[in-house]
Protein backbone atom coordinates (compact mmCIF):
# COMPACT_ATOMS: atom_id res chain seq x y z
CA UNK A 1 0.00 0.00 0.00
CA UNK A 2 2.93 2.34 0.93
CA UNK A 3 4.78 1.31 -2.02
CA UNK A 4 1.55 2.23 -4.64
CA UNK A 5 1.20 5.75 -2.98
CA UNK A 6 4.91 6.25 -3.52
CA UNK A 7 4.42 4.72 -7.18
CA UNK A 8 1.69 7.62 -7.60
CA UNK A 9 2.98 10.15 -6.41
CA UNK A 10 6.21 9.44 -8.26
CA UNK A 11 4.10 8.89 -11.42
CA UNK A 12 2.00 12.52 -10.85
CA UNK A 13 5.38 14.27 -10.55
CA UNK A 14 6.53 12.68 -13.45
CA UNK A 15 3.57 14.02 -15.10
CA UNK A 16 3.78 17.52 -13.50
CA UNK A 17 7.37 17.63 -14.11
CA UNK A 18 8.12 15.37 -16.83
CA UNK A 19 12.08 14.88 -17.97
CA UNK A 20 13.72 17.62 -20.04
CA UNK A 21 16.41 18.08 -22.59
CA UNK A 22 17.45 21.96 -22.65
CA UNK A 23 20.18 22.27 -25.65
CA UNK A 24 22.93 25.77 -25.14
CA UNK A 25 24.36 26.46 -29.06
CA UNK A 26 27.17 28.49 -28.23
CA UNK A 27 29.07 28.91 -31.75
CA UNK A 28 29.71 25.32 -33.09
CA UNK A 29 29.57 23.99 -30.01
CA UNK A 30 26.04 22.42 -28.61
CA UNK A 31 26.26 20.89 -24.69
CA UNK A 32 22.54 19.28 -23.91
CA UNK A 33 21.80 19.41 -20.11
CA UNK A 34 18.93 16.69 -19.29
CA UNK A 35 16.31 18.18 -16.40
CA UNK A 36 15.12 15.06 -14.45
CA UNK A 37 11.88 15.07 -12.90
CA UNK A 38 13.87 15.07 -9.50
CA UNK A 39 16.11 17.75 -10.26
CA UNK A 40 12.83 19.84 -11.28
CA UNK A 41 11.04 19.14 -8.22
CA UNK A 42 14.01 20.59 -6.34
CA UNK A 43 14.18 23.52 -8.29
CA UNK A 44 10.28 23.75 -7.48
CA UNK A 45 10.39 23.66 -3.82
CA UNK A 46 13.83 25.97 -3.80
CA UNK A 47 11.53 28.46 -5.59
CA UNK A 48 8.44 27.89 -3.21
CA UNK A 49 10.59 28.48 -0.84
CA UNK A 50 11.89 31.84 -1.89
CA UNK A 51 8.95 32.79 -2.93
CA UNK A 52 7.44 32.27 0.59
CA UNK A 53 10.26 34.03 2.29
CA UNK A 54 9.65 36.99 -0.10
CA UNK A 55 6.04 37.31 1.03
CA UNK A 56 6.78 37.03 4.81
CA UNK A 57 9.46 39.92 4.42
CA UNK A 58 7.15 41.87 2.37
CA UNK A 59 4.55 41.62 4.62
CA UNK A 60 6.54 41.87 7.62
CA UNK A 61 8.30 45.44 6.18
CA UNK A 62 4.58 46.51 5.25
CA UNK A 63 3.79 45.84 9.08
CA UNK A 64 6.73 47.90 10.29
CA UNK A 65 6.16 50.51 7.86
CA UNK A 66 2.51 51.44 9.42
CA UNK A 67 4.50 50.31 12.98
CA UNK A 68 6.73 53.17 11.85
CA UNK A 69 4.10 55.86 11.18
CA UNK A 70 2.99 56.04 14.85
CA UNK A 71 6.04 56.33 15.83
CA UNK A 72 6.88 59.17 13.56
CA UNK A 73 3.47 60.50 15.12
CA UNK A 74 4.51 59.68 18.76
CA UNK A 75 8.31 61.67 18.03
CA UNK A 76 6.92 64.38 16.06
CA UNK A 77 4.75 65.11 19.35
CA UNK A 78 7.58 64.56 21.65
CA UNK A 79 9.62 67.12 19.82
CA UNK A 80 7.03 69.51 19.53
CA UNK A 81 6.54 69.18 23.68
CA UNK A 82 10.40 69.51 24.05
CA UNK A 83 9.55 73.11 21.96
CA UNK A 84 7.38 74.34 23.94
CA UNK A 85 9.30 73.53 26.95
CA UNK A 86 11.98 75.06 25.01
CA UNK A 87 10.25 78.08 24.84
CA UNK A 88 8.53 78.44 28.31
CA UNK A 89 12.04 78.09 29.74
CA UNK A 90 13.32 81.66 27.82
CA UNK A 91 10.04 83.20 28.39
CA UNK A 92 11.13 82.46 32.41
CA UNK A 93 14.45 83.34 31.79
CA UNK A 94 13.15 86.48 29.78
CA UNK A 95 11.04 87.43 32.64
CA UNK A 96 14.11 86.71 35.47
CA UNK A 97 16.37 89.46 33.47
CA UNK A 98 13.40 91.96 33.19
CA UNK A 99 12.89 91.71 36.56
CA UNK A 100 16.63 91.88 37.57
CA UNK A 101 16.53 94.90 34.96
CA UNK A 102 14.56 96.85 36.88
CA UNK A 103 16.07 95.74 39.95
CA UNK A 104 19.26 97.02 38.76
CA UNK A 105 17.71 100.08 37.50
CA UNK A 106 16.27 101.15 41.17
CA UNK A 107 19.62 99.99 42.75
CA UNK A 108 21.71 102.23 40.29
CA UNK A 109 19.14 104.99 41.05
CA UNK A 110 19.54 104.54 44.67
CA UNK A 111 23.80 104.60 44.15
CA UNK A 112 23.30 107.86 42.28
CA UNK A 113 21.65 109.33 45.08
CA UNK A 114 24.23 108.22 47.80
CA UNK A 115 26.52 109.59 45.78
CA UNK A 116 25.29 113.08 45.41
CA UNK A 117 24.54 112.98 49.16
CA UNK A 118 28.04 111.88 50.25
CA UNK A 119 29.28 114.96 47.86
CA UNK A 120 27.15 117.09 49.91
CA UNK A 121 28.70 115.59 52.76
CA UNK A 122 32.37 115.46 51.79
CA UNK A 123 31.90 119.09 50.34
CA UNK A 124 31.06 120.04 53.88
CA UNK A 125 34.26 118.94 55.62
CA UNK A 126 36.66 119.63 52.53
CA UNK A 127 35.53 123.25 52.90
CA UNK A 128 36.83 123.38 56.49
CA UNK A 129 40.47 121.96 55.25
CA UNK A 130 40.34 125.52 52.76
CA UNK A 131 43.64 127.44 53.94
CA UNK A 132 45.04 124.66 56.12
CA UNK A 133 49.23 124.50 54.67
CA UNK A 134 49.74 121.35 52.47
CA UNK A 135 45.77 120.75 52.23
CA UNK A 136 45.15 121.44 49.04
CA UNK A 137 47.61 119.39 47.01
CA UNK A 138 46.74 116.40 49.48
CA UNK A 139 42.97 116.29 48.77
CA UNK A 140 43.17 117.13 45.64
CA UNK A 141 40.92 114.69 43.42
CA UNK A 142 41.63 112.17 41.57
CA UNK A 143 40.79 112.09 37.54
CA UNK A 144 38.52 109.98 36.22
CA UNK A 145 38.36 107.73 33.18
CA UNK A 146 36.48 109.23 30.65
CA UNK A 147 35.90 106.50 29.09
CA UNK A 148 34.32 104.19 31.21
CA UNK A 149 30.76 103.37 30.63
CA UNK A 150 27.91 105.50 33.11
CA UNK A 151 27.45 102.50 35.66
CA UNK A 152 31.16 102.07 35.94
CA UNK A 153 31.69 105.95 36.48
CA UNK A 154 28.88 105.98 38.90
CA UNK A 155 30.89 103.29 40.90
CA UNK A 156 34.10 105.01 40.06
CA UNK A 157 32.88 108.30 41.42
CA UNK A 158 31.55 106.49 45.00
CA UNK A 159 35.23 105.05 45.47
CA UNK A 160 36.75 108.68 45.03
CA UNK A 161 34.54 109.87 47.61
CA UNK A 162 35.88 106.80 50.24
CA UNK A 163 39.64 107.68 48.88
CA UNK A 164 38.59 111.68 49.50
CA UNK A 165 37.15 111.01 52.90
CA UNK A 166 40.38 108.64 53.93
CA UNK A 167 42.49 111.35 53.06
CA UNK A 168 41.16 114.14 54.90
CA UNK A 169 40.60 111.54 58.01
CA UNK A 170 44.49 110.84 57.59
CA UNK A 171 45.86 114.34 56.67
CA UNK A 172 44.34 115.72 59.38
CA UNK A 173 45.51 113.03 61.88
CA UNK A 174 48.52 113.01 60.68
CA UNK A 175 49.16 117.06 60.54
CA UNK A 176 47.39 117.04 64.48
CA UNK A 177 49.98 115.27 65.77
CA UNK A 178 53.02 116.19 64.44
CA UNK A 179 51.87 119.31 65.95
CA UNK A 180 51.10 117.87 69.43
CA UNK A 181 54.56 116.70 68.75
CA UNK A 182 56.12 120.51 67.74
CA UNK A 183 54.36 121.11 71.02
CA UNK A 184 55.80 118.95 73.03
CA UNK A 185 59.15 119.42 71.73
CA UNK A 186 58.62 123.07 73.05
CA UNK A 187 57.74 121.02 76.67
CA UNK A 188 54.45 122.18 76.57
CA UNK A 189 51.06 120.44 76.73
CA UNK A 190 49.44 120.30 73.36
CA UNK A 191 45.99 119.28 75.08
CA UNK A 192 45.87 122.59 76.46
CA UNK A 193 46.27 124.31 73.25
CA UNK A 194 43.98 122.34 70.77
CA UNK A 195 41.06 124.36 70.97
CA UNK A 196 37.32 123.66 69.86
CA UNK A 197 35.64 124.61 67.03
CA UNK A 198 31.90 125.34 66.24
CA UNK A 199 31.95 123.25 63.14
CA UNK A 200 28.40 121.63 62.41
CA UNK A 201 29.66 118.52 62.02
CA UNK A 202 30.65 118.82 65.39
CA UNK A 203 27.39 119.85 66.80
CA UNK A 204 26.12 116.71 66.41
CA UNK A 205 27.03 114.09 69.46
CA UNK A 206 27.33 110.65 67.82
CA UNK A 207 27.50 109.47 64.60
CA UNK A 208 23.76 108.31 64.21
CA UNK A 209 23.11 111.85 64.73
CA UNK A 210 25.31 113.40 61.78
CA UNK A 211 24.06 110.96 59.56
CA UNK A 212 20.48 112.32 59.70
CA UNK A 213 22.39 115.62 59.44
CA UNK A 214 24.22 114.49 56.25
CA UNK A 215 21.75 112.15 54.98
CA UNK A 216 24.07 109.88 54.09
CA UNK A 217 25.10 106.09 56.05
CA UNK A 218 26.77 106.24 59.30
CA UNK A 219 29.58 104.50 58.43
CA UNK A 220 30.32 107.23 56.10
CA UNK A 221 29.24 109.48 58.89
CA UNK A 222 31.36 108.29 61.13
CA UNK A 223 34.56 109.09 59.47
CA UNK A 224 33.45 112.46 58.41
CA UNK A 225 33.38 112.67 62.39
CA UNK A 226 36.52 110.90 62.83
CA UNK A 227 38.25 113.63 60.40
CA UNK A 228 36.25 116.71 61.31
CA UNK A 229 37.31 115.72 64.90
CA UNK A 230 41.07 115.77 63.81
CA UNK A 231 40.30 118.54 61.77
CA UNK A 232 39.30 120.74 64.61
CA UNK A 233 42.09 119.70 66.94
CA UNK A 234 44.72 120.63 64.14
CA UNK A 235 43.23 123.64 63.14
CA UNK A 236 43.32 124.55 67.60
CA UNK A 237 46.66 123.84 67.09
CA UNK A 238 47.32 125.47 63.95
CA UNK A 239 46.23 128.65 65.37
CA UNK A 240 47.94 128.79 68.92
CA UNK A 241 51.14 127.87 67.13
CA UNK A 242 51.22 130.84 64.92
CA UNK A 243 50.87 132.92 68.62
CA UNK A 244 53.64 130.84 70.18
CA UNK A 245 57.60 132.21 69.82
CA UNK A 246 58.16 129.36 67.48
CA UNK A 247 59.95 131.46 64.84
CA UNK A 248 63.49 132.04 65.01
CA UNK A 249 64.88 135.60 65.94
CA UNK A 250 67.77 135.86 63.30
CA UNK A 251 68.94 134.35 59.96
CA UNK A 252 71.64 132.95 58.89
CA UNK A 253 73.56 132.85 62.47
CA UNK A 254 74.82 130.28 64.42
CA UNK A 255 73.73 129.39 68.40
CA UNK A 256 77.36 130.31 69.97
CA UNK A 257 76.12 129.53 73.84
CA UNK A 258 72.99 127.00 75.17
CA UNK A 259 70.18 127.46 77.76
CA UNK A 260 71.14 126.55 81.32
CA UNK A 261 74.45 126.94 83.60
CA UNK A 262 77.59 128.08 82.21
CA UNK A 263 80.73 129.17 82.53
CA UNK A 264 79.96 132.78 83.02
CA UNK A 265 82.33 134.94 80.22
CA UNK A 266 83.75 137.84 82.86
CA UNK A 267 83.92 135.90 86.22
CA UNK A 268 84.70 132.53 84.83
CA UNK A 269 82.82 130.99 87.40
CA UNK A 270 79.46 128.67 86.71
CA UNK A 271 76.19 130.78 86.14
CA UNK A 272 72.71 130.23 84.84
CA UNK A 273 72.25 131.40 81.29
CA UNK A 274 68.40 132.15 80.75
CA UNK A 275 68.74 132.11 76.82
CA UNK A 276 70.58 131.40 73.65
CA UNK A 277 73.47 133.04 72.41
CA UNK A 278 73.70 133.84 68.12
CA UNK A 279 76.75 135.09 66.71
CA UNK A 280 76.21 137.47 63.73
CA UNK A 281 77.78 140.18 61.30
CA UNK A 282 77.02 143.88 62.99
CA UNK A 283 73.60 145.29 62.62
CA UNK A 284 72.01 141.58 61.94
CA UNK A 285 68.29 141.99 61.73
CA UNK A 286 66.50 140.64 64.86
CA UNK A 287 62.75 139.94 64.02
CA UNK A 288 59.92 139.33 66.97
CA UNK A 289 59.39 135.01 67.15
CA UNK A 290 55.37 135.73 67.38
CA UNK A 291 53.13 138.46 66.88
CA UNK A 292 52.44 140.56 70.69
CA UNK A 293 52.49 143.61 71.99
CA UNK A 294 56.00 145.83 72.99
CA UNK A 295 56.22 146.27 76.45
CA UNK A 296 59.72 147.47 77.32
CA UNK A 297 62.01 148.79 74.47
CA UNK A 298 65.08 150.69 76.03
CA UNK A 299 68.34 150.27 78.08
CA UNK A 300 68.32 147.32 80.54
CA UNK A 301 71.14 146.57 83.39
CA UNK A 302 73.19 143.67 81.86
CA UNK A 303 71.37 143.28 78.73
CA UNK A 304 72.00 146.78 77.24
CA UNK A 305 69.37 147.74 74.54
CA UNK A 306 66.45 145.60 75.35
CA UNK A 307 63.04 144.75 73.52
CA UNK A 308 60.84 142.79 75.17
CA UNK A 309 57.10 141.13 73.79
CA UNK A 310 54.20 140.14 75.53
CA UNK A 311 52.73 137.25 73.50
CA UNK A 312 49.67 137.14 75.91
CA UNK A 313 48.88 133.16 77.84
CA UNK A 314 52.09 133.87 79.52
CA UNK A 315 54.42 134.27 77.25
CA UNK A 316 57.37 137.15 76.57
CA UNK A 317 60.24 137.50 74.75
CA UNK A 318 63.57 139.26 75.03
CA UNK A 319 65.58 140.49 72.98
CA UNK A 320 69.35 141.74 74.16
CA UNK A 321 72.55 143.58 73.45
CA UNK A 322 71.10 145.08 70.18
CA UNK A 323 72.63 148.11 68.76
CA UNK A 324 69.43 150.02 67.49
CA UNK A 325 65.90 149.53 68.09
CA UNK A 326 63.12 149.32 65.89
CA UNK A 327 59.80 149.57 67.49
CA UNK A 328 58.72 151.16 70.70
CA UNK A 329 56.72 150.08 74.13
CA UNK A 330 53.33 149.53 73.29
CA UNK A 331 53.18 148.86 70.03
CA UNK A 332 51.85 145.81 68.28
CA UNK A 333 54.10 143.61 66.35
CA UNK A 334 53.63 140.80 63.81
CA UNK A 335 55.74 137.55 63.56
CA UNK A 336 58.87 138.16 61.71
CA UNK A 337 58.48 141.97 62.02
CA UNK A 338 62.06 143.61 62.65
CA UNK A 339 62.32 145.13 65.86
CA UNK A 340 66.12 145.70 65.94
CA UNK A 341 69.57 145.17 64.94
CA UNK A 342 72.29 142.94 66.13
CA UNK A 343 74.79 144.70 68.67
CA UNK A 344 77.15 144.46 71.71
CA UNK A 345 75.98 146.83 74.14
CA UNK A 346 75.04 145.69 78.10
CA UNK A 347 77.16 143.00 79.62
CA UNK A 348 78.51 141.90 76.00
CA UNK A 349 81.52 140.15 74.72
CA UNK A 350 80.68 140.71 71.21
CA UNK A 351 78.13 141.23 68.99
CA UNK A 352 75.84 138.67 69.21
CA UNK A 353 72.29 138.41 70.38
CA UNK A 354 70.77 137.02 73.73
CA UNK A 355 67.12 135.40 73.31
CA UNK A 356 65.04 134.66 76.08
CA UNK A 357 61.43 132.93 76.09
CA UNK A 358 59.64 133.59 79.60
CA UNK A 359 56.85 131.53 80.26
CA UNK A 360 54.61 132.88 83.72
CA UNK A 361 57.44 134.25 84.89
CA UNK A 362 59.50 131.43 84.35
CA UNK A 363 62.46 131.53 82.06
CA UNK A 364 62.42 128.74 79.32
CA UNK A 365 64.74 126.78 77.29
CA UNK A 366 64.48 128.80 73.76
CA UNK A 367 66.42 126.09 71.72
CA UNK A 368 63.32 124.07 72.09
CA UNK A 369 61.05 126.74 70.86
CA UNK A 370 63.43 127.19 67.95
CA UNK A 371 63.07 123.21 67.16
CA UNK A 372 59.32 123.30 67.70
CA UNK A 373 58.93 126.05 65.24
CA UNK A 374 61.48 124.36 62.40
CA UNK A 375 59.13 121.53 62.88
CA UNK A 376 56.29 123.14 61.99
CA UNK A 377 57.54 124.71 59.12
CA UNK A 378 59.11 121.71 57.87
CA UNK A 379 55.13 120.68 57.98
Amino acid sequence: MPKNSFQRLREALEQTFPERHLYIRNGDDTHGYILTTGKQFGFAVLATIGLTWLAMSTGAVFFMAISGGNGAEKQIMMARAQSERLVADRQARLDVLMKQSEASSGSLEQLAQTVEKRHGALVHILQDFKGVPGAAPALAPARLDESLPPVERIYAVRAEQERMVSKAETFAKSRAERLRLAFRLAGLNPQGYAGSSSSALLETRDAKELATFLDVDQGFAERIRNAALNLSDMRGLEKSSRTLPFARPTVNTRMTSGFGVRFDPFTRRPKTHAGLDFAGPFLTPIHATAPGIVSFSGVRNGYGNCVEIDHGNGFKTRYAHMQSFAVRAGQRVGVGQRVGAMGSTGRSTGVHLHYEVWLNGRPQNPARFVKAGDYVQQN
